[in-house]
């Protein structure tokens, strides 16, 4: 092995853990966001915070599956069964579809106030506890880099060190947490610390995936490609606001 870089070796298959972290992502994310609301307050009632959560968590379901079915192939999205099967979904279609779903439904009920400053750094954390699981899945979960001679490359099970992406993006949440904790502490904007959240993890992803050998689309792939419309929209949404009188 002199003078050469020598991988983990690590053959990294567990997909049997990979629901367990999942769930406990989701239950950390919701216990997290409850003891915001009960610190902090809520400018909502209880029953209007509900409505916007199952907005959410069905805008999340149909974006994170559509988004997953784009990825592996455009034309599975016309495949009604395949809606149905396990398997292809993508958080950041997930967050994109929640957002949307949620400000559809914040006109419908004619809510004004910015409401998910509460569920940015539990969604945060819940992201980062479901990495450990996509880590330890392997190859199945189809979230590991491409082939790397840098000396953590890891064996995700064919034999060929790896990016261990899930674990980049593990270390940036818990970064990108901490960064949020120390901006929610200071005076900021309604709203101002889910729009960095969402800017911080789409910008983070148009990086990373460049590290995934996922198929292309004009040199990026599906998710990237809807990162990118995700920041576009939020670049022009922040220019409409800068433009308002009241903007603060």
């Amino acid at each position: 092995f002199r003078g050469k870089p020598v991988a983990i070796v690590m053959r990294v298959e567990c997909p049997d853990f990979h629901p367990l972290f999942k769930f406990l992502g989701y239950l950390t994310s919701y216990l997290l966001s409850r003891r915001s609301r009960r610190r902090q307050g809520d400018s909502l009632t209880t029953s209007t915070r509900w409505n916007l959560i199952a907005a959410a968590v069905i805008g999340g379901l149909i974006g994170a599956r559509a988004l997953g079915l784009a990825e592996e192939s455009p034309s599975l999205l016309l495949n009604l069964h395949a809606w149905v099967t396990p398997g292809g979904k993508t958080i950041v279609g997930g967050l994109l579809g929640g957002w949307l779903a949620v400000e559809w439904t914040k006109r419908r009920l004619q809510v004004q106030t910015r409401t998910g400053d509460l569920l940015a750094i539990p969604i945060c954390i819940g992201i980062a506890i479901g990495r450990i699981g996509c880590f330890l899945a392997g190859m199945p979960d189809d979230t590991y880099g491409k082939p790397t001679s840098l000396p953590w490359g890891v064996n995700f099970g064919d034999g060929i060190p790896r990016h261990p992406t899930q674990l980049y993006e593990l270390i940036f949440l818990l970064l990108l947490a901490w960064w949020l904790h120390r901006k929610s502490i200071q005076p900021r904007p309604e709203g101002h610390i889910f729009r960095l959240f969402m800017a911080a993890y789409l910008a983070w992803r148009l990086l990373i995936d460049f590290l995934k050998p996922q198929p292309l689309f004009a040199g990026m792939n599906m998710i990237q490609w809807a990162c990118l419309a995700g920041l576009l929209v939020m670049l022009a949404n922040y220019l409409r606001r800068i433009r308002e009188p009241a903007y603060v």
